[in-house]
């Protein structure tokens, strides 16, 4: 295989269409899993990452289990994930967030928001629920 075709070789999507990407700490890793989601899931992906980097400019970032993760130095606080027919956003400490994000987790704290191709993001509730849960004690992992 020459080097051209290596480069060119899109990553495999996991059940769901969910793209696997090799963990690593950075933008960089993220960038690549959100230009790897199927669709129209990417630019859900892209405008997430922007409104997390915009809501807290000094986020740590990184890609773990195949999802990007977003957090400060003592932990994370969200991450995301393809589906099939939706990206789901999770918020590792969500009952935390008022209001509750609407999708309980068999995980205590952690709550999700799924969102599908036609919904419309209300970005105003979504930088709320991103300053709450950056402020909250991270999770380590």
């Amino acid at each position: 295989m020459t080097d051209s075709k290596k480069n060119d070789a899109r990553p495999t999507l996991l059940s769901g269409g969910n793209p696997q990407i090799p963990k690593g700490e950075g933008d960089g890793p993220v960038q690549d899993y959100v230009a790897a989601m199927p669709g129209w899931k990417s630019d859900v992906g892209q405008r997430l990452d922007k409104l997390v980097a915009s809501t807290v400019p000094q986020v740590r970032k990184a890609v773990k289990w195949n999802q990007p993760f977003y957090g400060k130095d003592e932990g994370w606080f969200l991450s995301f994930r393809c589906y099939t027919d939706y990206v789901q956003l999770q918020f590792l400490r969500g009952t935390s967030l008022d209001p509750l994000p609407p999708k309980a987790s068999k995980h205590d704290e952690v709550r999700y928001l799924d969102i599908r191709e036609d919904d419309e993001l209300d970005e105003d509730q979504l930088r709320s629920w991103i300053e709450q849960a950056s402020a909250l004690p991270g999770e380590k992992m």
